[in-house]
This record gives C-alpha cells, sequence and structure tokens, in this order.
C-alpha cells in the first residue's frame, strides 16, 4: 500500500525554522482516491501521546491547525510533486518530538491518529533551548 516519506527533519535551536517534506511512495495513489484523501503531520514527544499538528485536504487544500501550530506553522501540499510540506517557524523546545506524515481517505479532516490509514517511519525534531 501507499507509504508516505518524510524528510527534513533535524537539529535546530529556538525561533528557528524547519521545514517538513511528505511525499507518497506511489505516484498513482492520488488519482485512484480520486484526490479525496486528507494528509495530516502528527508529533509524539517522550511519554506523551501522538498529536496531530496540522493537516490539509488535497483537493480544497483546507486546513487545521492545533492551537500549539496555528500561527507559526503552515501546511501546504504541491500536486504535481504529490508532496505535502509543513514549514515551521519560531520553534519552540517543546516542538520537539519525531514527526509523522499519515494519510486517510475520505473527505472530512480528522484530527484524530486512528482515522489514518497510511503512516511514515517519522523524522526527528529536536529543539534546543
Amino acid at each position: 500500500q501507499m507509504q508516505p516519506v518524510e524528510s527534513g527533519g533535524g537539529l535546530v535551536q529556538a525561533g528557528d525554522s524547519l521545514r517538513l517534506s511528505c511525499t507518497a511512495s506511489d505516484p498513482t495513489w492520488k488519482n485512484r482516491t480520486f484526490h479525496n484523501f486528507i494528509v495530516g503531520w502528527f508529533r509524539q514527544a517522550p511519554g506523551k501521546g501522538r498529536e496531530l499538528v496540522a493537516a490539509i485536504r488535497w483537493n480544497t487544500e483546507d486546513s487545521h491547525y492545533s492551537r500549539s501550530a496555528e500561527g507559526r506553522f503552515s501546511i501546504t501540499r504541491d500536486n504535481a510533486k504529490n508532496t505535502v510540506i509543513l514549514l515551521m517557524n519560531r520553534l519552540k523546545p517543546e516542538d520537539t518530538a519525531i514527526y509523522y506524515c499519515a494519510a486517510r481517505i475520505g473527505t472530512q479532516l480528522m484530527t484524530t491518529p486512528g482515522e489514518y490509514s497510511y503512516w511514515g517511519q517519522g523524522t526527528q525534531v529536536s529543539v534546543s533551548s
């Protein structure tokens, strides 16, 4: 099945920016779903549960952000490159986590991890103070 692939994680200082990318391993997947799918970025810090950071509806580009991400992060998609971008600005130490890209088929922009069927392996984001 389709496998999201994340990239762009790393170690940065507080206040810096970081750009995460999520690319589909199967370029035909979006066509088979008729572009009716949602892509979300989740993160999981040590000892904490997995939480949604931002999500985007592929066909309409409607987006949703968590309270911690809103105003600092932006999620976009590039249809030609089959890629979803999470641009993170003004990073804080509490943003430190493993960031996962996930996708689900459907039109409903869901916020819980259990609603997403396709998951990447994650990329580490570490923000020092």
